[in-house]
């Protein structure tokens, strides 16, 4: 058995990303999903890039703040305590808009833990 209590605020944010990314699931020892904690202020997007996994599932519940996230067809609007979920193979962008008034802060939750299968997804060539 185990079991662990991670004090989220103390993790250490990862460098150069283009928002605040705590990696709370690495400090508490998961290894079957990913586990990461956001906070993008106005004007900041929350992955590197446009985006789709090829493998894993990725969710975003909004903690606080709306979160607005890009794909092909629209851009939706997640609210606080929303949900946003992305199959795999599903591009992507998450954002705090430019012109928005508050924070968004959100977990961000992928299945299974896989790295590397971010692929870049450039919507001019749809």
């Amino acid at each position: 058995m185990g079991y662990r209590v991670v004090d989220t605020d103390s993790v250490e944010p990862i460098p150069d990303r283009p928002c605040e990314l705590r990696r709370i699931g690495v400090e508490g020892g998961l290894e079957k999903f990913a586990l990461n904690r956001f906070r993008a202020e106005p004007g900041e997007q929350v992955p590197l890039k446009y985006h789709y996994h090829t493998e894993q599932e990725e969710a975003f519940y909004v903690l606080s703040g709306t979160l607005f996230v890009e794909t092909p067809d629209e851009t939706f609007e997640v609210p606080e305590g929303g949900l946003f979920v992305a199959d795999p193979e599903s591009p992507h962008r998450a954002h705090n808009p430019e012109d928005a008034t508050e924070t968004v802060d959100i977990l961000a939750i992928g299945a299974p833990a896989v790295s590397g299968d971010a692929e870049q997804y450039d919507p001019d060539e749809r």
